[in-house]
């Protein structure tokens, strides 16, 4: 037996038990408490669901809100008491072993789910009663003129017995009759309410029209008005409540008394507020959320012209260290105290803080004055947050990026306005930390550029927007093409042609460059393999045409480079010897023997492995005796000096020396950025090995190749 009661459906019935008990005491019927505990089984049984229900459907949970009513619950009291006891218990004997916190946000949602069912069923069975109290009153409006009508038995019966509050007066306002209901509303003292004026009972929540209303209904000109309206009861307490107000004629259709109906809709408004307040209220901090904080924000980029607006976006540096560290109910201390800081901070007109998620909360200040406003407001902030916090005995030294904008109101909405003022603060937070930045238009859209180019990389790829170019490598002694340097672009749907300098970093920031590297260099010994089998008519050609590819660093680190490799060369039936694999000189600064392990088996296998951008990487020249490399591929910033005649003799050594060196260790040095024929002849007097750059072609289609005549180049 008690297996049974600690079993799911006994805990549901106990759950129910502990619910009828709350509220029978407040409901109109004449049941048993145990037969009405039958009557709210079911009801639990759905609330039961609604909390496991993988998917929450609200309007389950307000269907079970509006079958209270059916059940004669009508009081607000019961409402009150059901939410009580759901928030309580519902998680305790429903909950089994689900997570608890997901279980008491369901279970959040089901009280503010059947909070509305109640309150619009009540609202409907109010309005219904009405309707027929209205009817009622109206057919017996002349038993009120004629004390021996012989309805005003029923009219009585109707009036007394009401459950909402009514009340007659003459159209001088004076209170004539009034129902218990209404008498229990205001306090329970009938002569503090019969014999009174109404024009006594202002309120300064009256709305302006209210008494314009009632002004136009005594004078005969309208039937009835319903408006919401509050009231000062005896003790000096509030009550609200919706008010309809009826015309009730004579015989003859002259204008004679004045009809009052009023729901009591005090709890409910009460608890609309808690609910308003909780929907637009951070729970851990008790500052605004970001529900609020865009309706606050909005508000102020919708005032009026000559209106500003200035914003700082902060976010704690170094946040999540806390949380794995100390753990997260210290994250949260940490993060009350530092709301408590920033609330400090904004205290003036048009100032709020509101904090959006996690670690990251904003300050608006509005006013006529916001360009300095803001800088002193993230001033208050940085200064604030300068002291250390004390979490668990330990004092935290917080940190924090702010990003400002300000600017008049009008010309941005309030999304634009809070993805500039995260773009600035992510701005300040590469930029070191603890320090804050304004918002810069030009680097907003840079940074939205890059941001839209990171998130289209993937999908570039699949649709086939990437394609190569090829500059021609030049032999410098004769003047022949040795093969082509492939350089990867991207056709934008909207930005047109872009270069590899602006997407081959988010590429590698990603982790796109691994499967783009690998297409590269797949597309790029395929056009290998296709030069080698057409004859080159016309072109001088020494030897086989060799194309070269460059690798990015995570190309190195990734464990499919060498099989990769190998199986691009095989599937295209190209020799090792024609690939040249381009590897930057700081990429290898520092690498041990794991990192150029692949580059050996590679260089072993035949395929030649060139240093790109040598120079620029401050290595020890003697170092390169351990790099598997056959190739130098000089930096251009050495050759600049040679466009002109006659050179820099400066550079002219550095170059001679560079080139003496490579040659006794058996490598070949190649020269990019080559732009004039006077760079050429140095270079060619300097022993330079290839070249290339814009003076023997810009890179282009894989077919110019065989176009290209050399002759003028060399002449």
């Amino acid at each position: 037996m008690s297996g049974e009661q600690d079993g799911p459906e006994g805990r549901l019935r106990r759950f129910a038990t502990i619910w009828s008990r709350a509220i029978f005491p407040v409901t109109a019927t004449s049941l048993t408490r145990p037969e009405f505990e039958q009557q709210l089984v079911p009801l639990a049984r759905r609330l039961n669901n609604a909390l496991r229900e993988r998917v929450f459907d609200a309007a389950e949970s307000q269907a079970v809100g509006a079958a209270l009513i059916g059940t004669h619950c009508t009081d607000p009291e019961a409402l009150s008491r059901t939410l009580d006891c759901v928030d309580a218990y519902l998680v305790l004997y429903c909950g089994g072993e689900g997570p608890r916190e997901e279980l008491l946000a369901r279970s959040a949602r089901i009280q503010h789910a059947m909070a509305a069912g109640f309150a619009q069923a009540l609202r409907e069975r109010t309005l219904a009663e009405q309707e027929a109290i209205s009817r009622a009153a109206l057919s017996a409006r002349s038993a009120v003129a004629e004390a021996l009508h012989a309805s005003e038995a029923r009219f009585r019966a109707v009036f007394h017995g009401a459950a909402i509050g009514i009340g007659i007066a003459d159209l001088d306002g004076t209170v004539l009759e009034v129902n218990d209901a209404l008498i229990r509303m205001f306090g329970g003292l009938e002569h503090q309410l019969r014999g009174r004026n109404v024009g006594e009972w202002t309120h300064p929540d009256d709305s302006p029209h209210v008494w314009k209303l009632y002004e136009e209904l005594v004078r005969g000109e309208r039937e009835h008005y319903r408006v919401e309206k509050a009231f000062y009861r005896p003790d000096g307490t509030v009550l609200w409540t919706n008010l309809t107000v009826s015309l009730l004629r004579d015989a003859d259709g002259a204008p004679q008394y004045q009809l009052a109906l009023m729901e009591d809709t005090t709890e409910r408004r009460l608890l609309n507020l808690r609910l308003r307040y909780e929907a637009t209220h951070d729970a851990l901090t008790g500052l605004p959320n970001r529900t609020l904080f865009f309706e606050r924000l909005e508000k102020a980029l919708a005032a009026g012209a000559g209106a500003r607006f200035g914003l700082c976006y902060l976010d704690l540096d170094g946040f999540k260290t806390v949380n794995d560290s100390l753990g997260h109910a210290a994250g949260d201390r940490l993060l009350v105290e530092v709301a408590d800081r920033l609330q400090s901070c904004a205290t003036a007109p048009g100032e709020m803080v509101a904090r959006l998620g996690g670690d990251e909360f904003v300050a608006l200040t509005t006013g006529p004055d916001t360009e300095t406003e803001a800088d002193e407001l993230a001033g208050r902030i940085m200064n604030a947050l300068a002291a250390p916090i004390r979490v668990d005995g330990r004092e935290l030294t917080v940190r924090g990026s702010i990003g400002i904008v300000e600017g008049p109101a009008g010309e941005r909405g309030a999304a634009e306005v809070l993805r500039s003022a995260d773009i600035t603060m992510y701005r300040a937070k590469s930029a070191g930390g603890n320090r804050y930045e304004l918002a810069d238009p030009e680097a907003d859209a840079r940074a939205i550029t890059r941001h839209g180019l990171t998130t289209a990389l993937p999908a570039a790829l699949e649709r086939g927007e990437f394609f190569i170019e090829y500059q021609p490598l030049v032999h410098l002694a004769d003047g022949s093409v040795r093969g082509a340097e492939a350089l990867v672009r991207w056709l934008h749907p909207q930005h047109g042609v872009i270069g590899p300098d602006r997407f081959i970093p988010l590429a590698e920031h990603t982790g796109l460059i691994v499967p783009l590297g690998r297409w590269v260099l797949a597309e790029s010994v395929r056009q290998a393999r296709l030069w080698e089998a057409r004859t080159l008519d016309g072109v001088a050609v020494a030897g086989p045409l060799r194309v070269n590819v460059n690798l990015s660093p995570m190309q190195l680190n990734h464990p499919g480079l060498v099989s990769d490799t190998v199986d691009i060369l095989e599937r295209e039936g190209l020799e090792p010897g024609a690939l040249c694999l381009e590897v930057t000189e700081s990429a290898l600064i520092g690498a041990d023997d794991d990192l150029l392990k692949p580059l050996r088996r590679l260089a072993e296998m035949g395929v030649d492995i060139a240093l790109d951008d040598f120079g620029t990487g401050y290595s020890n020249l003697a170092n390169l005796r351990r790099l598997p490399v056959s190739v130098l591929k000089l930096d251009r910033s050495f050759t600049q000096g040679m466009q002109h005649f006659p050179a820099d003799p400066v550079d002219l050594k550095i170059v001679e020396g560079i080139v003496a060196l490579a040659h006794s260790l058996d490598l070949a040095v190649t020269v990019e950025g080559v732009e004039t024929g006077a760079q050429a002849d140095q270079l060619r007097e300097l022993g330079c090995d290839t070249a290339q750059g814009w003076y023997y072609a810009r890179p282009g289609p894989p077919d110019r190749l065989h176009e290209l005549a050399l002759a003028d180049a060399t002449g």
